[in-house]
C-alpha cells in the first residue's frame, strides 16, 4: 500500500471512529506529548498548505508523520487517539499551536521517531 494510500486509509478510519469509546480516555506523559507533537504538525500542515507555502505532497508527508506518530507512540482506539487529539484541538489556538511548530517540531520529531 502506498503512503498517499496509507494516509487517507487511516484519516478516514479517524473521522469514522466513534467519539462516545473515546471520551473514556485521558493520557498523560509522553502519550500526551505525542498527541501535543501530532496535533502541531497536522494543523500546520494543513494551515501552510491553505496558505500554498508547501505543497500538497509536503502536507502528505506531514501528515503522514501524524499518523505514524499517532500509531507508534500513542496506546488505545484509533476512536480513542481522534476524540484526543480533537480537545488537543480546541483547547489551543492556531497562533499557539504554529508557535509550537516552530520552536517544537524538531524536537518532536526526534522524542517520537518514526523509522
Amino acid at each position: 500500500m502506498g503512503l498517499r494510500r496509507a494516509i487517507c486509509v487511516c484519516l478516514i478510519g479517524l473521522s469514522c471512529a466513534t467519539p462516545a469509546l473515546a471520551a473514556q480516555r485521558v493520557y498523560e506523559g509522553k502519550e500526551a506529548a505525542a498527541l501535543r507533537c501530532s496535533n502541531t504538525l497536522a494543523l500546520t500542515a494543513v494551515a501552510l498548505s491553505a496558505a500554498e507555502l508547501i505543497s500538497d505532497a509536503e502536507k502528505e508527508v506531514l501528515l503522514g508523520v501524524t499518523v505514524l506518530i499517532l500509531e507508534r507512540h500513542v496506546s488505545g482506539t484509533w476512536a480513542q487517539k481522534k476524540a484526543a487529539m480533537e480537545v488537543m484541538r480546541d483547547r489551543r489556538s492556531v497562533p499557539d499551536t504554529l508557535e509550537d511548530y516552530q520552536r517544537n517540531a524538531e524536537r518532536c520529531l526526534e522524542q517520537f521517531p518514526i523509522n
